[in-house]
């Protein structure tokens, strides 16, 4: 995968637009001046976990003497449930989250930001790439900055668009995803087979 094809995908998992709604509700008894710092805080400790996760994240799949080809299927069927997820969402992502006092690391950072969806994706990447570390965080950066203005401009971007134009782009988001979880599945197929030279 190239750096293009790694931050879209990175970009895509963190699904910054499908938790819009979600940040906007959590935020909503906060202090409006406070917002934007406040998203700025949980996005850079989204930024560290996922940052240890990348560069941990050899270790941990080559201490589960996993394959590269295991590697590759499995993350493309990853992808492909994120993807479903995003074209056929669940209602439920705001259950038992009250807004009783300012969030701390949870849940804006931990699990809204830096979910368990992206951690696995670079996990998979940071095994399947292990020698190219520096352009996959490269991809992370790139996606975790595009990802952190689109939540900066949620309100914004929430009242120009509307729930059902939010609602439109995130399954367009899926479908998008979808693809990209079909190839690199296929790819793994073609590695374990050897299909092709």
């Amino acid at each position: 995968m190239n750096l293009y094809t790694t931050t879209v995908t990175i970009f895509l998992v963190l699904d910054a637009l499908g938790n819009i709604p979600i940040y906007i509700s959590i935020l909503s008894h906060v202090d409006p001046t406070r917002h934007s710092r406040i998203i700025l805080r949980e996005s850079f400790f989204a930024l560290i976990t996922l940052t240890i996760f990348l560069f941990a994240g050899k270790f941990i799949m080559k201490g589960l003497n996993l394959s590269d080809q295991a590697l590759g299927i499995a993350g493309g069927i990853i992808l492909f449930i994120i993807a479903v997820r995003l074209i056929f969402p669940q209602d439920d992502r705001q259950k038992d989250i009250e807004p009783t006092s300012e969030p701390f690391l949870v849940p804006l950072a931990i699990p809204l930001f830096a979910g368990p969806a992206t951690m696995a994706v670079l996990l998979l990447f940071a095994d399947k790439e292990a020698g190219h570390l520096a352009y996959i965080f490269l991809a992370l950066l790139i996606a975790w900055g595009a990802s952190t203005l689109l939540l900066l401009a949620s309100t914004q971007l929430s009242r120009i668009l509307g729930k059902k134009g939010l609602t439109a782009i995130e399954r367009l988001t899926g479908m998008i995803l979808t693809t990209l979880s079909i190839q690199m599945f296929l790819q793994g197929i073609n590695d374990y087979f050897h299909l092709t030279h």
